[in-house]
Formats: structure tokens, C-alpha cells, sequence
């Protein structure tokens, strides 16, 4: 999310310490303020700086730039008070901070007192109060239908055990695992993000032993926790993340991805081990068929031959040998047999002849290398690499991708599917409450981008040209279905999205591609998928200048992005277990053609199919 004037954050624990620095920050970037706090004194001196710091910038708004609430955050009724009083004088929540905090000045086992105004205040201000703030600030965000970020304040003594203040680090243990578990709001547009400084100057951090201050490099500026906090608001790819501030390391993402993998019950690895083996052995066999690409050509026919090629036994130690179940058929076949995803000059493609032709399958594995160990013979997995137009296929175990069943939605969900989900999550940062326009939406992948749309919150307009495809993409829950047979997609997009479309998914190119871009809004992101409309023809994929595309998005702070697949590999597994949890739930259709060719038939359709 930009910080940009307009936007709105309620703060809770806003008149002190790292709250109150917060609030000044913000407000300096123009975003209307509300300071919650127990002390009024202090809270309305912040509610005074605030609105000299955007005094300016809401000269003439009709309300106030900053407005002050004394709340205990430990009372329910009035903490979802506060926030129904930000959102009537506001008219949205578009950033929360829970960072109201309570230090007990006595250990927990010297304490002989019930705890009400120690250890057990300190649990219900900084665990409790956290968690009732982010699941108000999350209804109301959901229910307003716009997206939002919700920072949650931690603490380091959350990441490592602090014997000086055992309460306190137990909290603030809560709030980070708490927030690391809502990382699923992300598909609902609301990113829960916790941040987890080391020892700050501040009347709460004054109370801690020096000692222990100095030996972790002294105190933390304010500024420092406020440069980490706009961090994290700012940073559209982090949902459920621990941001830990230090003196010695400066802004660290706890834990890392590698340490992440020793602990989580559901990493990468153990969740190939968890893929149940249902299938029987396959018989290796002497040998098999596959589909060679011998010629450079924009003729996927003329340039691929059948060859039959005998397996050489034994299987290298870190391979597989896959069965091959089902395998897709793509635009982009043609593109690769024309050598245009080889780089260089035709001459430096036509040096990779021979090779084999294929994009995606899925498979049972019919026999492993002696190193592998962490899938067996049996697993239904999918594979992402060139040569899966073949009856078997060797292939290094780890690219390949334990999948609950070889069905041959799968198939769809690999190219199609994960091109959608990752294109529209990381080059179009979508969240809800946008428009977003899908062109060609009745393909294979348009018709999951449409439904990945629609399914976070989005209002979403597709282009066909038919009307069954018209029925279809209704079909899929589209609000605005453009015929291009029966009415002009620019008269459309003009007269009924005056504003702009926010995010549009293009993947016809030509004079489409120039439609769109001028239809798209200010801050818009346009996402270039392909161009299906310049891989036709004699000369195949034939370039085209764009005259004026630096002008038109600079004139309104706009983003045209390309996207290709094979650069996020490392998000495949991820936003394919995502994808078959929607379709196995009900909430994704997957609508393609599925037709049994075997290879001494025609395995891939005509180029133009």
C-alpha cells in the first residue's frame, strides 16, 4: 500500500513511545489520524502535533485531519467503539497499528496478588487487546470491502525467551504467532504483518536493565521502528511477517525461508513425504516415445517429429522416471519451436536443436534414483519443464510437484492456473475493491484470472469474442462481459469506467494491448501475459512498437509489467496447493478440453488450435 493523502489509520497506544511517533509519521505523509489511548492528556497534545504536521496538506477537508479517543484497550465494547468512530468521522480503515504495551515491573512468581494491575493486565493489554484489534479492524475491512494492512507491534523478547520479564515475552510471543497465522487474509485484500524491535528509548523500554540494552548495541531510534513499520505497509508481497529491527543487523525478515524449513510441519519438504501413495509400481519400460523439435519453425508440425528412444538404465541418482498421465497444449508451443524463448540470434537458437518439445503434465512416478528420498514411486505429481509430449519422462526429482491426484484439471492449473494466481498477486499486487479487466478471458488462463479476481473481492470486466464464451464468462461470476464481435471494448471501458481500470490481465497484445493501456487508471498496473495476437502467421511472434508508452504511464504514475512464469519457480508449489484447494472446495471451476490422443496419433493439435 502507498502512503498517499486520504488514506486513514487508526492508532491504538497512539500518545506514547512508539504509538505516538507513528501517529506524527503517518501524518506527515497526510494520512488522517485517530490517536487511541488511556491518557487523555497525552493523547490529545499528539492529536495537536498531528494536525500541524498535515495542516496544509487538509486545508479544506470537511473533517479533521486527527481526532483523539480515550479508551482502555482492554474493554471490548469500547475498543470496537473506537473503531466505529474512526470509520464514521473517516469513512473507511485503511491502516491499523495495535500498539498499545504494558511492562510488569515484578517477576510473575514473586507476584501475590491476583494480577489485575500486573501480570494479568500485561496479558489482557499486549495479547489480548492485539488480537481483539485485528479481528475488529478485519471485519470492518472485509465488510467495507477495501483492502488494508494491519500492523500488530511485537516486541524481540517475542522471538527469544527474556528471564528478566517472562509475561511480557510470553505476549509478545502470542502476538507474533498470532499474526504469522493470518497470512491467509492476504486473498481477502488485508495483509496482518507484525514488527518486532529490539529495545527502544521510550519510557517503556527506560524500565529495562541497561545492562541487557547495552549488550544488544544500545537503544533502537523511534525512527528506526517507523521506518520498519512503513515497511511493512508499503511492501504489497508480505502478509503475515515478522519484520525484527536490531542495532547490530539493522531490519531482518524472522525466521528465514531456511529456518522456516526445520520446523514448519507443512514445508515444502514434508509436504511431498504427506502426498499419499496410491498408485501402483509402473513397469519401467526398454522404450518409449517422444516428440522432438528438429527444425526451428513457427509450424508446430513441421517442426516436431516422433522418435522413439531407449531409457538408459539406471536412473541417475537424483532423477525420476514419470509416467506421463496428461499434458497440456499452449499458445507458447509454437513460440518455442521457433526458438523465440532462446536468447540471442536465430543462428544461437538453432544451436539448441534437438530438443524436446512440451510445457506441463502430470504424472505417476514410475521409478527414483538412489538419492532421492523425499518421494517415492506411486506419487501423482506435475512437472513444469520442456519434454512432457512423451510417453515417460526422466527429469531431476526436485522440480517436480507432489500434487494430490493426476487429474487433468491439474494439467490446467500449472501454465494457465499459476500464470493468474502469481501474475495478478505479485505483478498486479492485487487486493479488493478494484477493477480489473481480463482480455482473451474466456482462455485458458483467463478464465482462472477472472475467478481469482472475483474470488478477492474485485469487480471484474472480460473481453470474448462470442456468445457462448459471453455465457461462460458469466457463467464464472463477471460482472461486465465485452462481446468485441457486437461492441467496441474502448467505447465500453470509456463510457462505463470513466475512472480507469486498476489492474487489467492482458494477454492479446497489438491494438488491444494500446486499448487498454489507455483505459488504465492512475496508479493502474497493466500485466502483459502474451500477445496472442502476434503469434499467427508465416513469421510467427513479430515485435511491435509501442510510441509514447513512456509518456502515458509517467503522466499518471502507472506500471506495465511483463510476467513470465519460469521466473517464479519458487512460488509453483505454494499457489498450486492453493489453487487445487479452491477447485477441490468448490470455489474454482476449471474449464478446459480434455481430449485422449496417444502419441501414434496426433498428441498436439494444429498450431492454430
Amino acid at each position: 500500500m502507498e502512503l498517499k493523502p486520504g488514506l486513514s489509520a487508526l492508532v491504538s497506544g497512539g500518545a506514547s513511545g512508539i504509538g505516538k511517533a507513528l501517529c506524527i509519521a503517518l501524518a506527515r505523509k497526510g494520512v488522517f489520524v485517530t490517536v487511541v489511548d488511556f491518557s487523555e492528556e497525552n493523547g490529545r497534545e499528539v492529536v495537536v502535533i498531528v494536525q500541524k504536521e498535515n495542516k496544509f496538506v487538509h486545508e479544506y477537508a470537511r473533517v479533521p485531519s486527527a481526532i483523539f479517543i480515550k479508551c482502555d484497550v482492554t474493554n471490548g465494547d469500547a475498543l470496537a467503539a473506537a473503531f466505529r468512530k474512526h470509520v464514521d468521522t473517516f469513512g473507511g480503515l485503511d491502516i491499523c497499528i495495535n500498539c498499545a504495551g504494558f511492562v510488569n515491573k515484578s517477576l510473575v512468581y514473586d507476584d501475590k496478588s491476583d494480577g489485575t494491575s500486573t501480570w494479568r493486565r500485561a496479558i489482557n493489554v499486549n495479547l489480548v487487546a492485539v488480537i481483539d484489534g485485528t479481528r475488529i479492524a478485519t471485519q470492518l475491512m472485509r465488510s467495507l470491502k477495501k483492502p488494508g494492512v494491519i500492523i500488530n507491534i511485537g516486541s524481540v523478547a517475542g522471538l527469544y525467551p527474556m528471564s528478566y520479564e517472562p509475561v511480557y515475552s510470553g505476549t509478545k510471543g502470542g502476538v507474533v504467532m498470532f499474526t504469522r497465522s493470518l497470512a491467509p487474509l492476504k486473498r481477502h485484500g488485508i495483509r496482518v504483518n507484525v514488527l518486532c524491535p529490539e529495545f527502544v528509548q521510550t519510557n517503556m523500554g527506560e524500565q529495562v536493565n541497561r545492562v541487557l540494552v547495552d549488550a544488544l548495541g544500545g537503544f533502537l531510534k523511534v525512527e528506526d521502528v517507523v521506518n520498519g513499520a512503513f515497511e511493512l505497509i508499503g511492501d504489497e508481497s508480505k502478509a503475515g511477517a515478522c519484520l525484527w529491527i536490531s542495532k547490530r543487523k539493522g531490519m531482518v525478515y524472522w525466521p528465514t525461508s531456511e529456518k522456516e524449513k526445520n520446523y514448519l510441519v507443512y514445508s515444502s519438504k514434508s509436504k511431498r513425504k504427506l502426498v499419499e501413495n496410491r498408485f501402483p509400481s509402473i513397469q519401467t519400460p526398454e522404450y518409449f516415445q517422444k516428440l522432438v523439435v528438429h527444425t526451428l519453425s513457427h509450424n508446430f508440425r513441421n517442426a516436431t517429429r516422433l522418435e522413439r528412444v531407449c531409457l538408459r538404465l539406471p536412473i541417475e541418482p537424483h532423477s525420476a522416471l514419470v509416467k506421463i498421465i496428461y499434458a497440456g497444449v499452449n499458445a507458447s508451443d509454437v513460440n518455442f519451436t521457433s526458438g523465440r524463448y532462446f536468447s540471442g540470434s536465430s543462428k544461437e537458437a538453432t544451436a539448441h536443436l534437438p530438443f524436446d518439445a512440451g510445457f506441463e503434465a502430470v504424472g505417476i512416478v514410475a521409478s527414483v534414483g538412489d538419492l532421492v528420498k523425499h518421494i517415492e514411486v506411486g506419487t501423482p505429481v506435475a512437472l513444469m519443464t520442456f519434454g512432457s509430449y512423451a510417453e515417460f519422462m526422466l527429469i531431476p526429482a526436485k522440480r517436480l510437484i507432489p500434487v494430490p491426484r493426476p487429474d487433468p484439471e491439474v494439467v490446467a492449473m500449472l501454465t494457465s492456473g499459476l500464470t493468474a494466481s502469481i501474475a495478478l498477486e505479485k505483478a498486479g499486487q492485487m487486493t479488493s475493491g478494484q477493477v480489473v479487466l481480463v482480455t482473451a478471458a474466456a482462455g485458458g488462463t483467463g478464465q482462472f484470472a477472472v475467478q481469482l479476481a472475483k474470488l478477492a473481492g474485485n469487480k471484474v470486466v472480460a473481453t470474448c469474442g462470442s456468445e457462448s464464451k459471453s455465457t461462460f464468462l458469466t457463467s464464472l461470476g463477471v460482472d461486465r462481459v465485452i462481446n468485441y464481435r457486437n461492441e467496441k471494448i474502448k467505447d465500453v471501458l470509456k463510457k462505463e469506467f470513466p475512472r480507469g481500470v486498476d489492474i487489467i490481465y492482458e494477454s492479446v497484445g497489438g491494438e488491444t494491448f494500446d486499448v487498454c493501456l489507455n483505459a488504465l487508471a492512475v496508479y493502474g498496473r497493466l500485466i502483459v501475459i502474451g500477445m496472442i495476437s502476434q503469434y499467427q502467421g508465416v513469421e510467427g511472434w513479430k515485435p511491435q512498437n509501442y510510441t509514447g508508452l513512456c509518456e502515458k504511464i509517467l503522466g499518471k504514475s502507472q506500471t506495465v509489467a511483463g510476467f513470465f512464469l519460469i521466473q517464479y519457480a519458487d512460488l509453483w508449489q505454494g499457489h498450486l496447493e492453493k489453487l487445487f484447494n479452491l477447485y477441490a472446495s468448490g470455489k474454482l471451476k476449471v474449464c478446459s478440453i480434455f481430449v485422449p490422443l496417444s502419441l501414434q496419433q496426433e498428441m498436439v493439435l494444429d498450431a492454430k488450435t
